[in-house]
C-alpha cells in the first residue's frame, strides 16, 4: 500500500466512513490515477479539469457523480 493510500484511508476511517464508501472513494482515485497512468499525487489541476470533461462527455456522467469524483480526487491528491 501506497504512503498515500494509507493516508487516505486513514483520513476516511478517521471521518467514519461506511466501508462501502471507502472502497468507491479509492477506486475513484484509482480510475482517475489509471486515466493519465501517473499515482494521483503527480497530478494536478489542470489532469482534474481532463478528467472532469471526460467523465461528462464520454462516460456521460451525471454532473453530481462527477463532482464527487473530483472532490474525492482532489482531496486524496492534497492528503500527502
Amino acid at each position: 500500500m501506497t504512503h498515500l493510500r494509507k493516508m487516505m484511508l486513514e483520513e476516511l476511517q478517521r471521518r467514519n466512513y461506511s466501508e462501502t464508501t471507502i472502497r468507491h472513494y479509492i477506486r475513484w482515485v484509482e480510475d482517475f490515477a489509471r486515466f493519465f497512468r501517473k499515482p494521483p499525487d503527480q497530478l494536478g489541476l489542470e489532469h482534474l479539469r481532463t478528467y472532469q470533461a471526460y467523465l461528462l462527455r464520454t462516460r456521460k456522467l451525471d454532473p453530481a457523480t462527477v463532482e464527487n469524483h473530483v472532490l474525492h480526487c482532489v482531496s486524496s491528491s492534497s492528503a500527502h
